[in-house]
């Protein structure tokens, strides 16, 4: 079934270990503010809803989706996370502008996250209208930020195998 059939936030609600004793940073683009902060609004309950505590939902601000890479990278240089989560919105526009910029974010979050070896989530969505994108960000297809929180806490579980209890060293 593709994508566009079905909400790709279902299934998303299951119970998953709780998360009380792990930091997360949520990097958010500003621009394309309507659709982004929707996503993290629901990244953040998402992770509340999964036992996070609020101070330890760190938020942090970035003026476009190409600056999510250099953002994360300070941020973990700055604080002590288990996790980062990328969220961004780059909308298909008349040129092929998109495709440099995603390209760029895609290799930049992957590359932080191999580099540093903590999860680094990619929850930036890349649609051709605006429309997909609100579809995308709390509408007929769910909330990317919803996704990207689950997909952190299962990172953050998977390395920390000890029962979801950080562990000192490698």
């Amino acid at each position: 079934m593709s994508s566009k059939d079905q909400n790709l936030s279902a299934g998303t609600k299951q119970k998953h270990k709780s998360v009380e004793d792990f930091t997360f940073a949520i990097i958010v683009s500003d621009w394309n503010e309507e659709i982004t902060y929707s996503l993290r609004d629901a990244c953040i309950e998402s992770l509340k809803e999964n036992g996070a505590k609020e101070e330890n939902i760190l938020i942090h601000h970035v003026p476009g989706a190409f600056e999510l890479p250099i953002g994360a990278t300070l941020v973990m240089g700055q604080e002590k996370v288990d996790a980062v989560i990328c969220l961004g919105c780059v909308i298909k526009g008349e040129t092929n502008h998109d495709i440099y910029i995603n390209h760029a974010i895609a290799y930049g979050i992957m590359n932080i996250s191999l580099v540093s070896k903590k999860p680094v989530i990619f929850g930036v969505l890349t649609p051709n209208t605006y429309e997909q994108a609100i579809d995308r960000a709390g509408g007929t297809y769910g909330n990317k930020g919803v996704e990207a929180a689950i997909s952190a806490i299962k990172m953050v579980h998977m390395a920390n195998p000890e029962n979801g209890k950080k562990s000192i060293g490698f």
